[in-house]
């Protein structure tokens, strides 16, 4: 549906934070193709983001600079965040993941927003870490701050199980915790996920929380090391890190973290890896106390296997940061 000129009917004013990210910038894109006018608050210096999209250098942990340099006192429709913490520290994900968006919801309002489209994660079901705690403070802001709100809760992200292709392309063992059947996933493809963030302005049925996984069924670390093994012609072999051991590690660490900060962070970290370890990455059903595939939605077209395929066929592989590993 358009209107004369062929601009769509729901055109709307976008403010996009966390644009600079893998999927801020497919978020970006399936914005600007949906036809929206999209400003993205970036650091000084950002590149690589969509043409068509408006750029605008902001601090965005500071309240004055949304207002100044962010917002400029002029009218949005939408406010879509991909922003989150870096490393998912206390600290770090309290200022980014709740306070932050609490300034930017409160600089949108003024703004006249009336829809924030928020991503999320899964993991925010049982929320055991400092990160998830912050962004659920956060959601509870924004559900009850009058505004329509869509909660995009994504099973699990491409990038972070592409941590292994180099050491299997090696003839290395692959990584497992346990045996490789502790946990099951259906992660989502960048590009598919900003398709969706996108698809949420306009599909006025996809308010509230949303939980979102990509195409296929669920599988586990040991099936997804199978597809890479066979995709590689390396036969399979595999090391298994005993769960006992990163409790060992984080406990080692959080004892350590009463006289260093520096340690106090480590031992999250290391926290983090536990959980992922031993967590999977699927809806939650109260009902029968266990993670249920079935109940997890589906979205888009690009499985985990397309993903490997032409990451081996040559394509860029994005730079893995903390994901190198795992």
């Amino acid at each position: 549906m358009t209107e004369t000129g062929g601009r769509p009917l729901y055109r709307k004013r976008v403010m996009l934070l966390g644009a600079t990210g893998t999927i801020g910038r497919a978020a970006a894109q399936a914005l600007l193709d949906d036809g929206h006018e999209v400003v993205c608050l970036v650091r000084p210096g950002a590149k690589n983001l969509p043409d068509g999209a408006v750029l605008r250098s902001c601090q965005v942990t500071n309240p004055h600079a949304l207002r100044s340099d962010g917002f400029r006192e002029e009218p949005f429709d939408v406010l879509v965040s991909c922003l989150a913490s870096r490393t998912g520290t206390s600290e770090d994900a309290w200022a980014i993941d709740h306070v932050a968006h609490v300034a930017a919801l409160a600089e949108a309002r003024r703004a006249g927003v009336r829809h924030m489209v928020l991503l999320s994660a899964i993991c925010v079901q049982k929320p055991k870490l400092a990160f998830q705690h912050a962004k659920l403070a956060f959601e509870k802001v924004l559900a009850e701050s009058g505004l329509e709100y869509s909660i995009v809760r994504p099973t699990a992200y491409f990038k972070s199980m592409s941590g292994q292709i180099a050491r299997v392309r090696e003839g290395k063992p692959f990584l497992l915790f346990g045996d490789g059947r502790l946990t099951a996933t259906k992660p989502i493809s960048d590009a598919d996920l900003g398709r969706y963030l996108a698809l949420c302005i306009r599909d006025p049925a996809l308010r509230g929380i949303l939980p979102i996984g990509g195409p296929g069924p669920a599988f586990t670390p040991r099936e997804q090391a199978g597809w890479l093994f066979e995709m590689l012609g390396q036969p399979p072999r595999y090391r298994s890190v005993p769960v006992a051991m990163l409790d060992a590690i984080a406990g080692t660490l959080s004892a350590l973290g009463a006289v260093s900060p520096k340690l106090r962070a480590k031992a999250e970290l290391a926290r983090i890896g536990r959980y992922y370890a031993t967590e999977s990455m699927l809806v939650w059903n109260d009902s029968s106390g266990r993670y249920d595939a079935h109940s997890t939605p589906s979205f888009g077209i690009e499985t985990l296997r397309d993903h490997y395929a032409a990451i081996i066929a040559g394509a860029p592989q994005q730079d893995l940061g903390a994901h190198r590993v795992f």
